[in-house]
């Protein structure tokens, strides 16, 4: 179904990131006046083919590859200036002119948090979390110490350099403390670089949260992008191996300014088995042959960094706590096609946690690297051919269509929105 005019709409990651949930915004841009961005930086990425034509994006929300939508980076997201210039010049050079706005309150990745990113990553050893060494945990950090440097301070050059200063200072005392490495940024080079960048994002940046707030009231309709997934939330995911931000959409308020109580649907983009990037237990993972045809055929290999993914089984666990504390009102279930000629599907119900049932993931890192998965095994389907797009869910296959209802009365969520390719068209509304 289309987005109705005038309405809030949140696509949110129900696993671990790489659902999908680019393919799915890319499917609702086109009824959007604002594709909006709210948390997260260039660690995430989103991959959206068209036409054939493939768009790797790390910043700017997907909406961007149509020519109506005004493209939205929220106060949440954490900017890195240079690979934000450069995603924009990538665009042009395949024909698209980003209308874009960001949020003069977003804060700024500086040089010197990618340099303490990975002397952190090598402090925290067992307990790092995969970091992709972008500077995303440290310049979080920095806003939460109230060091940080935001957008509108590039536009300000006395307040810049007033702020650059302190950060500069503390951030050459914290690396030297819990690190060898040296510190090798010159101060000058830092400051004239970032002044550059600033002025060529100047006509960008705005006051996005009161942009949004006259939009709504004009009856615009608002559909807001998500990055990474339930499981990689700083406070609901599997702590520490999460990313450095809320993940789930009530972060909407928080990344830009807009009310929560205004939401109207809320997606959780679910892939049809599982997938991540990153360190930590994974309860359903498989191994060995199994994992490398998996990963191969699905293409499961990171956006960002193009690491390998780990992979295995669809974990219901997981999704029951993204449909609670997303407040799902549906699921758009992605990459059933890549299920397709598989004999024999498992689905992990619950967890065994020494000998204990349980259906909700744990807060004990301990629990959780004890969990082990206990399947539901489900019978696989063939092929899903042309004309069963064209004639809609009902021609699918009937085992295709009894591992939907199986995660639907598992879960207590509908599942609206099937997926089974990777360009737009290869979409299903139920």
């Amino acid at each position: 179904m289309p987005l109705d005019q005038g309405t809030i709409t949140v696509i949110v990651g129900a696993q671990w990131g790489d659902e999908g949930k680019g393919k799915i915004t890319d499917f609702f841009s086109g009824d959007s006046d604002y594709v909006v961005r709210y948390h997260g930086g260039n660690n995430a990425g989103h991959t959206v083919i068209v036409n054939g034509d493939t768009y790797k994006l790390h910043l700017i929300p997907s909406g961007v590859l149509y020519p109506t939508p005004i493209s939205i980076i929220g106060n949440g997201v954490v900017i890195d200036p240079k690979a934000l210039l450069d995603e924009v010049s990538y665009l042009k050079t395949k024909g698209v002119t980003p209308n874009l706005l960001i949020s003069d309150r977003a804060h700024i990745i500086m040089p010197y948090h990618k340099m303490l990113d990975l002397a952190l990553t090598n402090h925290q050893q067992s307990l790092a979390a995969g970091s992709t060494k972008r500077g995303i945990a440290p310049v979080y950090g920095d806003k939460m110490f109230r060091n940080g440097i935001r957008m509108v301070d590039l536009l300000e050059p006395n307040i810049f350099h007033e702020k650059l200063n302190k950060s500069f200072i503390f951030a050459t005392n914290l690396l030297s403390a819990i690190s060898s490495s040296d510190f090798d940024l010159d101060f000058d080079s830092v400051y004239n670089d970032y002044l550059k960048m600033g002025k060529l994002l100047s006509p960008y940046i705005s006051d996005i949260s009161l942009e949004l707030y006259n939009a709504y009231n004009n009856n615009k309709t608002i559909l807001f992008e998500g990055a990474q997934g339930i499981s990689l939330d700083v406070d609901h995911g599997v702590y520490p191996y999460t990313t450095s931000s809320n993940t789930i959409a009530g972060s909407i308020s928080t990344g830009t300014g807009v009310s929560y109580r205004d939401i109207h649907r809320i997606i959780g983009v679910t892939k049809a088995y599982l997938s991540r990037v990153g360190e930590g237990p994974l309860p359903s993972e498989v191994h060995g042959e199994e994992a490398i045809q998996l990963r191969e055929k699905g293409g499961e290999y990171g956006t960002t960094t193009g690491r390998p993914r780990r992979v295995g089984w669809l974990d219901l666990v997981q999704v029951r706590q993204a449909v609670r504390v997303n407040g799902l009102t549906e699921i758009a279930l992605t990459k059933l096609d890549i299920l397709s000629n598989t004999k024999e599907l498992s689905v992990c119900t619950e967890y065994d946690i020494n000998g204990v049932k349980e259906s909700e993931i744990p807060a004990s890192l301990h629990k959780f690297r004890s969990a082990k998965p206990i399947y539901k095994q489900l019978p696989g389907w063939g092929d899903i051919t042309s004309s069963m797009l064209k004639d809609g869910y009902d021609s699918l296959p009937n085992e295709l269509k009894s591992y939907v209802q199986f995660i639907e009365n598992q879960v207590n969520c509908k599942v609206s929105i099937i997926s089974v390719g990777p360009e737009r068209h290869q979409t299903i509304i139920r």
